[in-house]
Parts: C-alpha cells; sequence; structure tokens
C-alpha cells in the first residue's frame, strides 16, 4: 500500500526567472499572482546583523558601490530604493546626465551581495552595471620591517588622518611581503602621507630603513573583462580572426613568436640580474649599517664618558671651591677670635692703668716718698729685731717706732690707734679682695 506523496518542496536557491510562492511553490517561469512582489529583490530580505564582523569598520570607502548604466530620469531616491534590502545608505549620487551614480553600504560583505545580485539586470528596461568604486585615499606601503603588524601600521599613518584599513600583505604561509596598503577616509589625508613620507624618511621600527608609499594602483581581480564589454571596433574583428593556436615550427608566426620569447626572456633575465644586483646592495647595506651602528654606539659610549668626566671635573672644581670658602670662613672666623682678643687685652691694660692713675692720683709726690721712706725702715728694724733678738718680744726694737719718723707739716700724729702716718704701710694685693675693704 502506497501512502500519500506530500507535495515536492524546492529548498535550493531560486534559478533566474523563477519567484518563489510563500508557501514554497514555484511559478517556473510563469507570470507571478497578483499578491507576489513584482520586483525579485523584493521578495528577499537580509538579516545585516549577521554579515558584521566584531570590529569592522561601518561605511567605509571599501562598501562604495558604483552604479552604471542607470535610464534617464533616475533620482536618487529611485537608487535607494533600488538598495533598500542591503540596508540603509549612508551616500547616494547620481549623475542624471551621465547615467551613473554611487552608493554606500554599512559593510564590505553588504556591498558583495549587492553586487552580485543586481549586477547586469534589467532597471527600467536597460540592465545595469554595479562595480565598487575607485578607493581614492588608498596608499600602497612597500619596504615594510619584518615586524611590522596591521596594528602597528595603523598607529604609524594615523598622525596623517583617520584610517579606515591598514594591512600587512602576508603570502599563502602568512609571512610578511614587506607590502602594505593603508585606506585613509579622505583625500587630503591620503596626499599629506604621500607627500610627507616622499620629502622625508618615515622609520617605522629600529631598523633605519625608510618605507615607501605610493598612489595605490587600483586593480578588479574579481570581474575582469566579459565579452560584451569588450568594444566590438575594426582591430577587434582583426585580431579575432584566428583561434586560440600554437605556432607551427618554420611559419611566419613561429619566427617572430620565438623572437618574441627571446625578448621575454632577456628581460626576465635582466629583472633577474637587478634583482640579484639589488639584494646584495642591501646586504652589503645591512653590514655597513651594522658596522656603523656599532662605531655609532662607541662614539655614544665615548660621548657619555666625555660626559660624565666633565661632570666629575666640575664636581671636583665645586669641592674645591667649597673647600677653600671653609678655610677663608675659618680663617676669617680666627682672625675675628684674634682680634676680639686683642680688644679684651687691650680693654684689661687701659683698665689697669685707669686703676693705677687712680690710686696715684690719690696721694702727692712727696707723701708717696715719706711711705716709701718709712716703708724702707720699717724694713731695717724688722730684720734687725730678728737678727739680734734682744729684748723681750722685741720691745727695744719697736719703741723708736712708736714716734714718729719724720716731722712735717704732712704728718698725722692724731690717728686713731695712738700712732702716726701707717703703721701698716702700703695695702696688699689682700686688701682689694672681693670680701676685703679699702682700708685708706
Amino acid at each position: 500500500m502506497q501512502g500519500s506523496r506530500a507535495p515536492p518542496q524546492n529548498h535550493g536557491p531560486p534559478r533566474p526567472g523563477e519567484h518563489r510562492k510563500p508557501g514554497g511553490g514555484s511559478t517556473n517561469g510563469q507570470q507571478p499572482e497578483s499578491g507576489e512582489p513584482s520586483h525579485p529583490n523584493e521578495a528577499l530580505t537580509l538579516d545585516l546583523q549577521s554579515f558584521r564582523k566584531p570590529g569592522e569598520k561601518t561605511f567605509t570607502q571599501r562598501s562604495r558601490l558604483f552604479v552604471g548604466n542607470l535610464p534617464t530620469g533616475v533620482t536618487e531616491d529611485d537608487l535607494d530604493k533600488l538598495f533598500a534590502k542591503y540596508g540603509k545608505a549612508s551616500e547616494i549620487f547620481v549623475n542624471k546626465e551621465r547615467g551613473f551614480g554611487f552608493i554606500r553600504l554599512e559593510t564590505r560583505i553588504i556591498a558583495e551581495i549587492a553586487r552580485a545580485e543586481l549586477d547586469d539586470t534589467p532597471f527600467r528596461g536597460r540592465p545595469i552595471r554595479v562595480r565598487f568604486a575607485t578607493h581614492g585615499a588608498a596608499l600602497a606601503v612597500k619596504n615594510l620591517p619584518e615586524f611590522v603588524s596591521n596594528e602597528l601600521l595603523e598607529e604609524a599613518f594615523a598622525v596623517f588622518g583617520q584610517i579606515e584599513r591598514a594591512v600587512v600583505i602576508v603570502d599563502d604561509r602568512g609571512r610578511p611581503t614587506g607590502k602594505g596598503i593603508v585606506e585613509f577616509t579622505s583625500k587630503p589625508a591620503a596626499r599629506k602621507a604621500l607627500d610627507k613620507c616622499s620629502d622625508g624618511a618615515y622609520l617605522l621600527t629600529a631598523f633605519p630603513r625608510p618605507i615607501t608609499v605610493e598612489p595605490m594602483e587600483q586593480l578588479d581581480e574579481e570581474e575582469g573583462l566579459s565579452e560584451k564589454l569588450i568594444t566590438k571596433n575594426q582591430q577587434y574583428h582583426k585580431e579575432r580572426e584566428q583561434p586560440p593556436r600554437f605556432a607551427q615550427p618554420g611559419s611566419f608566426e613561429y619566427e617572430y613568436a620565438m623572437r618574441w620569447k627571446a625578448l621575454m626572456e632577456m628581460e626576465k633575465q635582466q629583472y633577474d640580474m637587478v634583482e640579484h644586483n639589488m639584494k646584495e646592495a642591501q646586504e652589503k647595506l645591512e653590514a655597513e649599517m651594522e658596522a656603523g651602528r656599532h662605531e655609532h654606539q662607541v662614539m655614544l659610549m665615548r660621548q657619555d664618558l666625555l660626559r660624565r668626566q666633565e661632570e666629575l671635573r666640575r664636581m671636583e672644581e665645586r669641592r674645591n671651591q667649597e673647600v677653600q670658602k671653609r678655610k677663608q670662613a675659618e680663617l676669617r672666623q680666627e682672625e675675628e677670635r684674634r682680634r676680639r682678643e686683642e680688644e679684651l687685652r687691650l680693654r684689661g691694660e687701659e683698665m689697669m692703668k685707669r686703676q693705677q692713675e687712680g690710686f696715684r692720683g690719690g696721694f702727692p709726690e712727696g707723701r708717696e716718698q715719706e711711705l716709701r721712706m718709712h716703708l724702707g725702715a720699717h724694713g731695717m728694724m724688722n730684720r734687725n729685731s730678728l737678727a739680734g733678738g734682744a729684748g723681750p718680744s722685741g720691745a727695744a726694737g719697736l719703741a723708736p717706732d712708736s714716734s714718729p719718723m719724720m716731722a712735717g707739716a704732712g704728718n698725722n700724729s692724731n690717728m686713731p690707734g695712738g700712732q702716726g702716718g701707717f703703721p701698716r704701710g702700703l695695702p696688699g694685693p689682700g686688701d682689694y679682695g672681693p670680701k676685703q675693704q679699702r682700708r685708706f
């Protein structure tokens, strides 16, 4: 017993001229029903979020499309509606007179999808051409050092303006080729970078080899040149008379074909020779550079040594100057101390002189002579009494002393104690002590 078969379902992509129904059926090239959209792009929707790479910049020059062969009277709104399913566009321009325009979509992948779907599709009776627009602010960078990455390349060129993309080109094994691409958001920034790098020597790493910056050559390696785009002129028909073939030996074509091959081989040899010479020159320059770097480092070390020696000499001079200043200060202090001691000595002598002058000023000259005679007689009597020892307790020796030595007007015989003159003689140093009181 056979079961009922379900209607066939077509899960593959729609073929050209085939429109899907909402239920999954196909019209197989027939006219769509009244409820279906009239344009095939209107029946498709894109999930734009799935076409965005993490960290990818949006609305760049790489997502800018050129739309050519537009019908007369097409406006920016018409172009916007044509690309509506690919998201909102940030730039729309239409040249109505020449029939072309530009539109910038969000990402590169979305622009690639739009180009693939809309290129050579009819629009108001004319097949339109959709291509990626030329990037006018892209630069080709050569002679990149080995250890330059995408991030370092972007950082190096960010000083000239805002950058959309910076890529170091690598080979199939991921090894750097020494070439890179830098794409700016504006042409003035790219022109500034080109002029600065051409006039000066821009170094990206410690390796002192400057990079080379040139305007990037715009090439289309994806679409190429289709047959329908070739101009069918007289030269075209003349060239296409013969199909692709190998030249037969001994023929006219073979002779000149071999001469062309010899010329191309010579060109290749010349390029190989130039490349070999350039490689030898680079190796020689690198060796000279290493030797020069060593000499430069030695020179820097010598300069640093001389600078340090000069600093030590200056420090020694400053230390000697400080020592000299300290010695001069000590000499000045010593001189000041001696001067003060001398002043103190002179003051002491002056005070002694004043004391002596004051002592002498209290007695007349005759009185001073009388005192000296009295002291002399008194000393003689004491020596006699000590030598002879006569009389009880030396009374005989002291008897004449009770009378005045000399009579004169200046002799005062009525002094207290019943003795005339000065019984004790001149005052001694003990009479001027701190607890002694002058007796005259």
